[in-house]
């Protein structure tokens, strides 16, 4: 496969001229060819006539100009049929003869405007050819010269019908770009939200936090070197999203997994949440997006914790299991709300679709206590 490809990439890369010529050549040379003589299209009977000098200009007439026939299919018919013309009135009967339904077939196929003009002045052109191969043949039937031009309106439709189904399969291809831009677009939106939101929303706490703390310098400072930190990673997270929108931005650092979910909880817990964090068993070695859903499901909880429920105990659960990882994210009461980040709910909204598109579960709701939970079962190994 690999070596066809080779050896058709060249050939594809050339005109579109070049790549007809090899068809034109191919009715030019069996046209002088004996054992074809007389075996060509014939309407009207008109008698058969020994090829001469005159012979060779029709038959390159009729072959010739399926070079173009892409390029410019009305040039192209409207030669052949002329070399059609004079090959059914001299009695020539070549098989270059078949150059016309090519061309009208190409016709068909690639003519971009005027089709039915194009259409209408050929076939009006046909009625005085049938004429007068009628008055000088052999008295053929009139439904001869139908038939034969209904066998090229015949081909005309074959023809456009392909040109129609090419039409249909582009904007299928079109819709389906489009799908895929607004998909990722979607997902880089979310992508955002949940490498921002998180560390804008620490960086808040802690700023908060900090004009309490003007009496304390100590306290100050390591509050303001929080907010440093914070910015630091949330630096280093939007690295990391555009090199997965550009991977030719920087190294091949990839999006972050479940490995990380102990730094997230002490980030968390650096801001003023008090976190209780158990994980059970150990990620598998192929997981698929599970291991990176499952870190941004608890990294969105702690976020909400951050805003909703500053200061009020939250616990996260995540067990590893063999088919699937299991997420549970509790905050205990409501909790003392910070100022406004500006979230416009796109989180919850974004994890339910990261997890359904895996096949998993989720689930985000306020408990009978007062509380808030958030649980996700993500399966492992699922589409990336």
């Amino acid at each position: 496969m690999n070596v066809l490809r080779r050896v058709s990439e060249p050939w594809h890369r050339l005109d579109v001229v070049i790549r007809d010529l090899p068809l034109a050549l191919f009715l030019f040379v069996p046209s002088f060819m004996p054992m074809f003589f007389n075996y060509g299209t014939q309407v009207g009977g008109v008698p058969d006539r020994p090829f001469d000098a005159l012979a060779v200009v029709v038959i390159a007439l009729q072959s010739f100009p399926l070079a173009i026939r892409r390029r410019w299919p009305t040039v192209c018919l409207a030669l052949i049929a002329v070399g059609f013309a004079v090959d059914q009135l001299l009695g020539y009967h070549t098989v270059a003869g078949t150059g016309l339904a090519m061309a009208v077939l190409s016709a068909g196929v690639h003519l971009e405007r005027r089709r039915r003009l194009t259409a209408l002045l050929f076939s009006l052109a046909y009625v005085p050819l049938a004429v007068v191969l009628y008055r000088i043949g052999t008295g053929e039937p009139v439904s001869e010269f139908v038939l034969f031009y209904l066998a090229v309106v015949l081909v005309w439709g074959i023809g456009s019908w392909l040109r129609s189904t090419r039409i249909a399969e582009a904007e299928r291809r079109h819709r389906v770009a489009q799908d895929a831009l607004a998909a990722d677009r979607a997902r880089i939106a979310r992508e955002l939200h949940d490498v921002v939101t998180h560390h804008v929303t620490a960086m808040v706490v802690q700023t908060e936090a900090a004009r309490y703390l003007t009496a304390a310098p100590d306290r100050l400072d390591q509050a303001l070197a929080t907010v440093t930190d914070t910015g630091r990673r949330a630096t280093s997270d939007l690295r990391r999203l555009l090199e997965l929108i550009d991977p030719d931005h920087g190294s091949q650092t990839r999006t972050p997994h479940t490995g990380g979910l102990s730094e997230l909880v002490e980030h968390t817990r650096g801001a003023g949440q008090p976190v209780e964090f158990t994980e059970e068993g150990a990620p598998a070695e192929s997981s698929g997006s599970a291991d990176f859903v499952a870190f941004r499901v608890v990294q969105e909880a702690l976020t909400n914790a951050l805003k909703y429920a500053h200061g009020t105990p939250t616990s996260v659960r995540v067990r590893h299991g063999k088919k699937e990882i299991t997420v549970r994210v509790d905050t205990d009461g409501p909790g003392r709300p910070i100022a406004s980040t500006g979230g416009g709910g796109r989180g919850l909204t974004g994890l339910r679709e990261r997890v359904e598109v895996l096949g998993g579960d989720f689930s985000a709701g306020e408990r009978s206590d007062g509380g808030f939970a958030v649980e996700a079962r993500v399966p492992v190994g699922g589409r990336s």
